[in-house]
């Protein structure tokens, strides 16, 4: 493949621009009923929608619903780029007729607008998907999920490893100096590369495996959306989310690797899967690979072997199949055999400063982006004192008390501190320290209102006893020093 040049770079720009081929635009040419119905995949209400021949219809038939298109109606939506784009394989001409080799998309996020450069989306209106072994995926929730859990940073330096179509590159790209892109896949660094010019943003592409490329770099924050999927050995590995790393031991090396690859204090985000093995618990084995760096590992789903294998043969396109049931019945037999019980799906973060790991299961809706509360809740950890009794501390303002019990009882049978932001935690308490934190308006410190406390119940082990516990409320962000 070629590379796009500055120039045709402008005059692609100045077409998009010029049919409004943008996030907004085409929401306004579709509708809310179209638009929702391409988000699932069909096609037939945009294609109602777009019989205009505009130059905005013409760019949607063609990227967005994968339709040919005249070559009479592409040559005026972008002025006479055709040549160009079929010599870089993101058009091909049939006759009369232009079809995309490649989706080009427009994407936008946080008042931020680009267009994304990857292969075509498999299986609109129920078509059988067909992909390639190198298939490059384009902007899809998982990728979403990780730009939304990346802290958000100003860095000197940051690393996108396993870029695929360049994503996270996109959202990086304002955040750091230097910004280096790696993938095993040479296809989705063309791709990268494409997208990367096509918006503008310089980019450090390097072809490699791991931290391979960047071998004796450190970096303030890496992201990554590995080719995690837990597969047998098998010819029909798609490179965008399977490797020929035994188990979960590419997200292992990931993880163990990160801090020789980390500045002081930086930070590593990636999405995984990880096998839960029989007899062993998965928060010791994940513990295991972050060491004595400050993490926090969160499971937001499990899936017991059956219900993941369908839902990895469902998303390369096999169910119906013939290969279909020799697939699944082989990848249940390989994991059986790997003493896999289950498969946790989830996220870890490592900050490369001492400290202990939390592994959680976390099943429950968050607030989004997830990410500043990620970074707050590191440092509340990292910067709270030994000594409590002497902050001044107030109740976070998302907090609500909820109480439940009989009726006329004179206390409440269980008070539960509930979060609106963040994790949305709750915190069931004991009226001891419920009325310790609703003590908590900032006029007293720590230690005194367990001191009046203590005089008020006749007791003597309150700091002992509920220190921790306060401790555990300013971490999870119920209370503000």
């Amino acid at each position: 493949m070629s590379e796009l040049t500055s120039g045709l770079v402008d005059r692609l720009r100045d077409a998009f621009e010029a049919a409004d081929y943008t996030v907004e635009g085409v929401a306004a040419r579709l509708g809310a009923r179209a638009n929702a119905a391409l988000a699932r995949n069909e096609t037939t209400l945009a294609y109602r929608q777009t019989a205009q021949e505009s130059d905005l219809d013409t760019l949607i038939r063609l990227f967005l619903l994968q339709r040919p298109v005249l070559r009479s109606l592409l040559d005026k939506a972008t002025g006479g780029l055709l040549p160009d784009l079929v010599a870089l394989g993101i058009l091909s001409v049939d006759g009369a007729e232009v079809s995309a080799a490649l989706d080009v998309r427009p994407y936008a996020e946080d008042d931020r607008s680009w267009w994304v450069i990857a292969d075509l989306t498999p299986g609109l209106d129920g078509r059988r998907a067909t992909m390639r072994p190198d298939y490059v995926l384009g902007i899809a929730p998982a990728s979403l999920s990780l730009v939304k859990l990346t802290v958000p940073l100003k860095v000197e330096s940051a690393l996108d490893l396993g870029t695929g179509c360049g994503i996270q590159a996109l959202h990086l790209a304002d955040r750091a100096n230097h910004l280096v892109a790696t993938d095993v896949n040479p296809r989705a660094l063309q791709l990268t590369r494409w997208t990367a010019a096509l918006n503008r943003i310089e980019l450090d592409v390097r072809d490699g495996s791991l931290y391979e490329p960047v071998a004796g770099q450190r970096f303030d924050l890496i992201v990554s959306n590995p080719p995690y999927v837990i597969a047998p050995p098998s010819d029909g590995k798609l490179t965008y989310r399977e490797t020929g790393f035994a188990g979960d031991s590419v997200v292992e090396q990931l993880v163990r690797q990160a801090p020789q690859h980390l500045t002081e204090g930086g930070w590593c985000q990636l999405l995984a899967n990880w096998t839960c093995v029989r007899g062993e618990d998965w928060r010791e084995r994940i513990a295991g690979w972050t060491g004595d760096r400050s993490s926090w590992v969160v499971q937001r789903e499990q899936l017991d072997p059956a219900e993941y294998v369908e839902l990895w043969l469902r998303d390369a396109g096999l169910h119906g199949r013939p290969e279909y049931t020799r697939r699944y019945d082989e990848w249940l037999v390989w994991l059986d055999q790997q003493r896999v019980e289950a498969i946790g799906m989830g996220w870890i973060t490592v900050r490369n400063v001492a400290g202990s790991t939390l592994a959680e299961e976390w099943p429950y809706e968050i607030e989004q982006p997830i990410g500043p509360h990620v970074l707050q809740r590191f440092q509340r950890q990292q910067e709270l004192p030994e000594d409590l009794t002497g902050l001044y501390l107030k109740l976070a303002d998302d907090v609500v008390q909820e109480t439940a019990g009989p009726p006329g009882a004179d206390d409440p049978a269980t008070i539960v501190l509930r979060r609106q932001r963040g994790m949305r935690r709750a915190e069931q308490v004991d009226t001891v320290l419920a009325g310790f934190v609703g003590a908590c308006d900032g006029d007293l410190r720590v230690g005194q209102i367990l001191d009046a406390l203590a005089t008020l119940l006749d007791r003597d082990d309150l700091h002992a006893d509920y220190l921790p516990e306060i401790r555990r409320l300013l971490v999870e962000g119920f209370l503000e020093v």
